[in-house]
């Protein structure tokens, strides 16, 4: 069904940038419309003279061997362009889940030993200001803070070794990651309390197991479940986050490459970066079922 809705509007879509002088979008503007050879040689490249099932199916056949066509701006390939972006965003991706685990697990438990206290009542405000606060505004002021004031961290992506790399991208990876870890403590948090209430955590008490005991080997695992759950459906804010958050701070990733190429109208750029983050939530997708049955082997055994 992906390729299938992508693919069709593949083929539209070229109908429709040629309507609106797709020979001069094709050789980077500047080009008069009225130069039949340029016209008909643009009309060739990109199938325009086939009939509408025709250009999808060429489209197909081409998107499933991973080639997406050429760049209308840059002459390059797209599966060239995404290849060069797409470690940039999985790299931000994985550090911002990273920060959001590590913040939101230790986070859940304090607010869970001290539920109804001070200490959980002020984490429950800070969790609802930052799921209140939008990802660009957060990044904004991480980065007046943390670059323009402090000059703790670069203003932008520095592509050298890896350790640079995790370096500059360090302040993105907060700006996306805090966000999600307020998600992920207000669900753990709510399942945390729930499982403390189950009867093998009062017989464990009675045996006079301590409560951190109790906590990280019997209470924890089993309140993981929603946790996961929401990691895989917080997987589209966070992609849509990192396109903005790209942008403020100069990632070349496969958002800002995204981004650019709706606004230069590089239709062949935009489709195949669509058809690589739908594949990632398909990706992502799986891998929380492969999660579910670590977490519960009860489930690998139903299914």
């Amino acid at each position: 069904p992906l390729f299938n809705v992508v693919g069709f509007h593949a083929a539209v879509d070229c109908d429709a940038v040629l309507a609106g002088e797709i020979e001069d979008v094709a050789r980077g503007g500047g080009t008069s419309i009225g130069d039949c050879a340029l016209v008909e040689e643009a009309r060739e490249e990109f199938n325009l003279n086939d009939p509408l099932p025709v250009r999808y199916g060429y489209w197909l056949a081409d998107a499933v061997r991973g080639d997406f066509g050429t760049s209308f701006k840059n002459r390059m390939p797209v599966s060239t362009v995404l290849a060069d972006r797409l470690p940039k965003t999985l790299l931000l991706l994985t550090m911002a889940q990273l920060v959001a685990a590590a913040v939101a697990i230790p986070w859940a438990v304090a607010s869970a030993y001290r539920s109804g206290g001070r200490l959980d009542r002020v984490s429950n405000a800070g969790a609802f200001g930052l799921l209140s606060m939008p990802n660009f505004a957060l990044g904004v002021i991480l980065f007046y803070f943390f670059v323009v004031r402090w000059e703790l961290f670069p203003s932008r992506f520095e592509d050298a070794d890896l350790l640079v790399r995790l370096h500059s991208l360090v302040l993105p990876a907060c700006t996306l990651g805090l966000p999600l870890a307020a998600i992920y403590q207000r669900v753990l948090r709510t399942d945390l309390l729930t499982t403390l209430q189950e009867d093998f955590v009062v017989m464990a008490k009675a045996k006079g197991l301590s409560d951190r005991r109790i906590m990280f080997r019997h209470v924890l695992r089993p309140s993981m479940f929603s946790m996961v759950t929401i990691f895989g459906l917080s997987a589209s804010s966070a992609i849509g986050g990192a396109i903005i958050i790209e942008q403020i701070f100069s990632i070349p990733g496969i958002g800002r490459a995204l981004l650019e190429a709706v606004v230069r109208d590089d239709f062949p750029v935009v489709l195949g970066s669509v058809v690589v983050i739908a594949t990632g939530f398909v990706v992502i997708n799986l891998a929380v079922d492969l999660v579910y049955s670590y977490l519960d082997p009860r489930v690998s055994r139903d299914s």
